[in-house]
């Protein structure tokens, strides 16, 4: 069974936007060489961390929270900061995130820019239009991400760091794994022991998801597998140790483990190359091996939430689209064995870091809707793909004037964002979804009552 994505980033599309505001407002600011390092924005007193309860997530007083957003990606790219800043305003954006309800943003990173930040080479980019972000003028990339977490912090929104790639490339999800060239797994390591201790008093910041997409088929090398070896392309060892090592920094840390693309089945192993012994899902969507071989992350099991990505036929046409299809075969054949009887057993938490995709009024609409109810249904947590209209095949929340939201996708959306009484909930205890004087959102507060 083959399975296979696209290339995502749109960079054609991009490139163009870049150049016309460059005919229309002059140069942007040229890369200039590293500033003084600065302190990490500290939020808010930390009331807002949270953990799990069997296939629950819950804030530190054990009440209920739904993690319902978006991919808004960037930081892992050539660009080295959020697309879209070459045109639209970093506060008006995430502040109109945060009126339309969604209370996590997933931020892809790629090592590589990890790793020039803790080595004090965080440059200014020459993608952010300061015109459109005058209080951007002269801000590394490094100030940029604190900025937006001090803006995501004043509309009551939490954010969900992902390593997407080693290296700062728009196509770097393709490599299978996530050491590549000259990143090794331990630079892999220290990146994210780096990034946890910087913001380890932040509570905006409260989940690490430790490598996106790990991938490869059984007869590619180098490729993930899962098992309970210490073999450095077994991801279960990967994300337990990265899990362990930032979770001795910030025990309260959510800690995210995708799946990957291949298991073996029943009487085979890791030693066959033979198509026909494994399951095969989407990247990062097969979550079998969690079954037999789970994460331990010891004292601090209940920071654990398993992050499987699911996609539709524009895509993939995977096999399991052909004939006829609807929600009931794609729980029994896809879902529910490769990852939602994780939920299902009360093993642990779901968050589906990626889906999304164009509205066709065919078969990719006809998925869509099937995952949105499934994830409404079950109250399961989620980041759509993607805010970013520059993703090749699958557009965004937005169009490419980066202003303009497309309201037939988002409308799909809404029903699986937060909602109680007709208000969007936020995951902080006193900042309402939207901010101050919100009119369309409110905090775990007003919900719960707690503080």
């Amino acid at each position: 069974m083959k399975t296979s994505r696209r290339k995502r980033t749109g960079l054609a599309a991009a490139a163009a936007a870049t150049a016309a505001l460059l005919a229309l407002c002059g140069p942007l600011p040229a890369e200039a060489a590293p500033t003084a390092a600065v302190p990490a924005p500290q939020g808010t007193a930390g009331t807002d961390w949270l953990h799990t309860d069997g296939n629950k997530i819950v804030d530190e007083n054990g009440k209920e929270v739904w993690l319902t957003g978006v991919n808004w990606f960037g930081f892992n790219a050539t660009e080295r900061v959020f697309h879209g800043l070459w045109s639209a305003n970093l506060d008006t954006l995430t502040g109109q995130m945060a009126q339309r309800g969604i209370n996590i943003v997933r931020v892809p990173i790629s090592t590589q820019l990890l790793l020039e930040w803790k080595n004090g080479q965080a440059a200014v980019p020459s993608a952010v239009n300061t015109y459109a972000n005058p209080e951007l003028k002269d801000k590394t990339t490094l100030q940029v991400f604190d900025a937006f977490l001090d803006t995501a912090e004043k509309y009551g929104i939490k954010v969900l760091l992902d390593v997407h790639s080693a290296e700062a490339d728009n196509s770097g999800h393709i490599h299978p794994v996530w050491w590549k060239g000259s990143i090794t797994t331990e630079d892999f390591y220290s990146a994210w022991e780096w990034v946890t201790d910087r913001y380890k008093d932040n509570d905006t910041l409260v989940a690490m998801d430790i490598k996106n997409e790990p991938h490869g088929k059984q007869s590619e090398s180098p490729r993930a597998k899962w098992d309970d070896s210490t073999d450095e392309d077994n991801f279960k060892y990967a994300c337990e140790t990265a899990g362990k090592r930032i979770l001795a920094i910030n025990p309260k840390v959510l800690i995210l483990c995708e799946g990957i693309e291949v298991y073996p089945k029943d009487g085979s192993d890791w030693g066959s190359t033979a198509e026909a012994d494994y399951h095969y899902d989407w990247w990062g969507g097969n979550l079998r091996g969690a079954a037999e071989h789970p994460v331990d992350l010891g004292a601090q099991q209940d920071q654990l939430v398993y992050s499987p990505h699911d996609y539709g036929p524009l895509v993939f046409q995977q096999p399991w689209f052909e004939g006829d299809w609807d929600r009931s075969t794609l729980e029994r054949d896809v879902w529910g064995p490769n990852w939602l009887y994780l939920h299902q057993n009360n093993t642990a938490p779901l968050l589906i870091g990626e889906w999304g995709g164009f509205l066709d009024n065919g078969p990719n609409e006809k998925w869509l809707k099937a995952l949105r109810d499934l994830i409404v249904d079950n109250r399961i947590s989620q980041t759509f793909w993607c805010l970013n209209p520059n993703s090749g095949d699958t557009g965004g929340l937005l169009g490419y004037d980066w202003a303009t939201w497309d309201e037939a996708k988002y409308a799909l959306l809404k029903p699986a964002l937060w909602q109680e009484n007709g208000k969007f909930v936020s995951l902080d205890h006193e900042v309402p979804l939207g901010g101050a004087g919100s009119t369309t959102g409110i905090s775990l507060s007003d919900l719960y009552g707690t503080g």
